[in-house]
């Protein structure tokens, strides 16, 4: 294979490395000493070689994630004779993991400004309009951010942009054209309404298909909060949220209700299932509402219903201020009876401790809690799995993060699409997530068998948390308690708080160790403990039926399929037209970029578009016959190729 200059080597070499999944850089290259032409150049992955060792390492505190990992995949072209330049050497294998297409972009060589974006955003800087808004018109009209060819780090000091104008319609009828449009765009997006006896809208859920797909994935744990309120009126807004892989904030469903009444919740919680095809979650968290509670137990009566710890937290200081005010110590007391205690009968006696240190015996709001304890007391939700989520925390960041999309001045309408555009943010950021997973490799603390073995299969985030633990574990006092063949029992106490002990027990026939603090059946990873007891065993690895996959880089395999697919054709005329047309649109946004650059190229599209023009019209006025029309739509798609090859061989 040759080449006319290097550029077009490297731009051959750079969209190869697109479709794969990997970044490169120019590398080794040799110029001739007479008259300083290119003799030969490498083009390199970009995790060829290794970092060098910078002596500042001993004091940096965070160190960068290696990006390096000795790939040997390579082009190399070599020119003498003539003035082409000829590939002489390929190497394809990685040493790495490659991303997917959907996240090629974020790769550095596949990012850059062209003069086209660079004019656009000069325009739109001398108007005064904010950074991110003008890098989400941008990702719109290019069909999504990574289709854009660059991320917001690129273009950050040039973009000014200002919000998208509103439309000017009712509440009602605006809601019902979104929702309809919504629909059409994406043939999985599922939307409810409910209507009262005189046909006015009183609730209304919506889930588009992300928010579906992702609870397929990380549907496990629900939490579930109605504190936010739209607008003056009060009307509330639910968000069901979960956790993603990452432990990041995820959507599977929104709703605006009327009221927060038993029958509401009802229709909501039997609406949500529903979308998610009959799967129901294993645990909610929800704030003590009597409605909500009622609501969940004649829907959901098989899911784990616990009530956020930090709501109680706010209720005892209400109910219990004077408590607080004169005794310092109560705080950390009620703390240790809400996380501290593995045993139900060490629970009990601290409670009954607490109250009669205090007098508090025949309060009726601690009488009112205790009778609930099953919900709140982690000694009775241990065993339940819960992604380590003890409080509706997520809710309200979520609802700070709406907030700075949306205020009490937004019409419905608005809201509905600035809540779109909130969703995008946070599904950005976890796309980002994902490459860095595979992308980067995390600089861990010590190297151990079992934390390396952690660390290739957990995501970053989840590898710092089980980091963690395996450090913790180092400080742990162990005791044998005893042994029968294949089985040990050991006293393990934690170093930060020893007045506890916890109780492992360890299974040699198959390694499987358990601990009283059951941690990994709230959490999903093995606590320091457990892992305590796996090193004095010679345990290096975390056994198989430890590592949950919603933790790991692989929590979504397979999920690239769909966007992969350039058509999905429906029954629905509507759908049809409108996935042609959002394909139409990202090519002819290419067309129009790479021909825009000089007048050679711009006289060549336009004159292929009037053609193509001329030809629509004779089709759809019948002038030309079945065999006349079958020829112009080889001369249009020809035309399309011819255009494309012709502008990408000059980008």
């Amino acid at each position: 294979m040759e080449f006319e200059t290097e550029e077009e080597a490297y731009d051959f070499y750079n969209n190869y490395a697109y479709k794969v999944g990997f970044s490169i850089r120019k590398s080794k290259g040799q110029k001739d000493n007479k008259n300083g032409r290119r003799i030969d150049r490498i083009f390199c992955c970009s995790c060829q070689g290794y970092r060098e060792k910078d002596k500042r390492d001993v004091e940096v505190i965070r160190h960068r994630a290696e990006t390096r990992f000795g790939c040997l995949a390579m082009m190399k072209i070599f020119s003498r004779q003539t003035n082409r330049y000829r590939v002489v050497e390929f190497i394809a294998e990685h040493t790495h993991v490659t991303t997917s297409p959907s996240k090629s972009h974020l790769h550095r060589s596949h990012r850059r400004v062209t003069a086209v974006q660079a004019a656009e955003i000069d325009m739109v800087d001398r108007s005064g309009i904010s950074p991110k808004e003008s890098c989400e018109l941008m990702a719109r009209r290019a069909g999504g951010r990574e289709n854009l060819g660059m991320i917001p780090v690129d273009y950050k000091n040039y973009l000014r942009t200002k919000r998208m104008t509103q439309m000017k319609i009712g509440d009602t009828g605006g809601v019902l054209e979104y929702l309809q449009r919504m629909q059409i765009q994406d043939p999985n997006f599922f939307y409810a309404i409910q209507v009262d006896v005189d046909d006015l809208i009183t609730n209304i859920f919506w889930a588009d298909a992300k928010m579906i797909q992702s609870y397929s994935y990380f549907g496990d744990v629900v939490s579930f909060d109605t504190t936010y309120k739209k607008n003056q009126d009060g009307r509330p807004f639910a968000m069901f949220l979960g956790v993603n892989n990452h432990k990041q904030t995820t959507v599977f469903g929104a709703a605006l209700l009327y009221d927060e009444t038993t029958q509401t919740f009802e229709w909501l919680f039997d609406t949500f299932a529903t979308a998610m095809s009959g799967k129901k979650p294993k645990t909610i968290l929800t704030d003590q509402d009597a409605a909500m509670a009622e609501a969940l137990g004649s829907q959901w009566p098989q899911t784990y219903h616990r009530l956020c710890i930090w709501h109680i937290y706010q209720n005892a200081a209400k109910n219990l201020s004077t408590v607080f005010e004169r005794f310092r110590e109560f705080s950390k007391e009620f703390s240790n009876c809400i996380y501290d205690y593995d045993e139900e009968s060490e629970f009990i006696e601290a409670w009954n401790k607490m109250l009669a240190k205090y007098g508090l015996e025949d309060n009726k709001w601690l009488k009112k809690m205790y009778n609930l304890r099953e919900k709140w007391a982690l000694v009775y939700g241990r065993e339940t799995f819960c992604v380590d989520m003890t409080t509706t925390q997520r809710n309200e960041s979520m609802n700070n993060a709406i907030k700075g999309y949306v205020s009490y001045k937004h019409n419905l309408l608005r809201f509905f699409e600035n809540f779109e555009r909130l969703l995008e943010s946070r599904r950005y950021e976890e796309l980002q997530a994902d490459f860095r997973a595979t992308q980067t490799k995390m600089k861990l603390s010590f190297e151990v068998e079992i934390l390396k073995h952690g660390a290739s299969l957990y995501t970053p985030t989840m590898t710092n948390m089980f980091q963690t633990q395996v450090c913790e574990s180092y400080d742990c006092a162990m005791t044998l308690c005893g042994e029968n063949e294949t089985l040990s029992k050991y006293k393990v106490v934690p170093a930060k708080k020893r007045y506890l002990h916890h109780t492992v027990h360890f299974d040699s026939t198959d390694n499987t160790v358990t601990c009283s603090c059951k941690k990994f059946e709230f959490t999903g990873i093995l606590c320091s403990h457990a892992l305590k007891v796996l090193s004095a065993k010679n345990v290096m690895k975390i056994p198989l039926h430890y590592i949950l996959k919603r933790w790991t880089k692989d929590a979504k395999f397979g999920d690239e399929l769909e966007n992969d697919v350039q058509h999905v054709y429906n029954k629905d005329p509507k759908v049809n037209m409108a996935n042609r047309y959002r394909e139409i649109c990202r090519f002819i946004t290419h067309i129009a970029t790479n021909a825009s650059g000089d007048e050679k190229n711009y006289d060549y599209a336009i004159s292929g578009f009037r053609n193509i023009l001329e030809g629509l019209k004779k089709i759809e006025i019948g002038n030309t016959s079945s065999n006349d029309q079958v020829c112009s739509q080889r001369m249009r798609i020809n035309f399309l190729e011819e255009m494309k090859r012709s502008t990408i061989s000059k980008e």
